[in-house]
């Protein structure tokens, strides 16, 4: 019989191996340390001295030694119950952190500047919902220059933005391009070409909202409408862009969205086309983010990116705009 141990002090925490409870759960199921070590591939000796030296640790005696095997202690009964709860706990807490590595589980946060209504971003969305069902998606409105300043703390993983600027600190890949409409009362003159042109648009009034991405809308038309020598009428309206277009119904102005955005219909608002005006678009991401759900993402992007029904609907670099500052 083992001799009763001194009790450690209350604030000494034990330095216990997840080996040894291990031991001493198979000898407690077995009844016996040379059984126990056979089921583990250890001799009876090994098994005994590393269950001495968890008792050493704990300050506890947890086995009764008889000559026939051994038997639980009323401090080993309860050290049995935590003993199991212990390796199950390790044993889920690995599982879950292999299926995070295999981006089964996890979280993939995205700023957004086009619709996720349809086209590219919908698509993705979809295939990679079906891919990967116990991955969340948290999807983040806002401005290139605020989703960008996420991304390098590493409190964004991914955003898509028009144009193909690269970002200090980040990487970049130009994914796919969207035709550039402008949206006009149903009544208006122009609703009843079917592609307009900047110089149709040129002495006409816009709205932009407020909210992104209003400020580079404002600077997209500035800067395509100054080059055919005309300043053109701006207003910004304190609203977002789900109730910019309605504004457009009204009668208040002008404005533009990327092809994307036409998926939603308003009443009273037609899209046309502008000829030959088309945005790129590109995925920025931090190359420091070790998330394996956005490398999944990622590489899901680029996939659908090259595909051919993808690339057949796209427009040579030469003839895109580039929206970047």
């Amino acid at each position: 019989m083992r001799k009763d141990h001194t009790i450690k002090p209350w604030d000494q925490t034990p330095n216990i191996e997840l080996s040894h409870i291990r031991y001493f759960v198979a000898a407690a199921e077995h009844g016996s340390f040379r059984k126990a070590g056979s089921a583990l591939g250890l001799s009876q000796s090994a098994i005994s001295r590393r269950i001495a030296h968890l008792e050493d640790q704990i300050g506890a005696s947890l086995f009764h030694r008889h000559t026939w095997g051994v038997s639980l202690t009323f401090a080993g009964q309860h050290f049995l119950v935590r003993a199991r709860k212990a390796i199950s706990t390790i044993g889920l807490g690995a599982f879950e952190v292999a299926s995070i590595g295999r981006s089964e589980h996890g979280c993939v946060r995205i700023g957004i500047y086009s619709s996720v209504a349809s086209g590219f971003l919908a698509e993705l969305l979809t295939r990679f919902g079906q891919l990967h069902k116990r991955v969340r998606i948290e999807m983040v409105d806002g401005n290139p220059t605020d989703h960008v300043a996420a991304i390098q703390q590493v409190a964004l993983d991914v955003a898509f933005i028009a144009g193909t600027r690269d970002w200090p600190g980040c990487e970049r890949e130009q994914l796919w391009t969207e035709r550039v409409f402008a949206v006009l009362p149903e009544s208006h003159a122009l609703s009843r070409h079917k592609k307009l042109t900047w110089q149709d648009l040129a002495s006409h009034t816009f709205i932009v909202s407020e909210a992104a991405p209003g400020k580079e809308i404002h600077d997209y038309l500035v800067r395509c409408l100054t080059g055919l020598g005309k300043h053109p009428e701006i207003h910004v309206q304190k609203v977002g862009r789900d109730n910019l277009v309605p504004l457009v119904g009204l009668s208040i102005g002008l404005t533009l969205v990327s092809e994307a955005m036409t998926a939603a219909q308003f009443p009273g608002v037609a899209y046309r086309p502008i000829q030959d005006e088309v945005l790129p678009f590109s995925a920025v991401w931090c190359n420091r983010n070790d998330n394996p759900a956005l490398r999944r993402f990622l590489s899901l992007a680029k996939t659908i990116s090259a595909e051919p029904t993808r690339k057949r609907g796209n427009v040579a670099p030469s003839q895109t705009r580039d929206p970047s500052p």
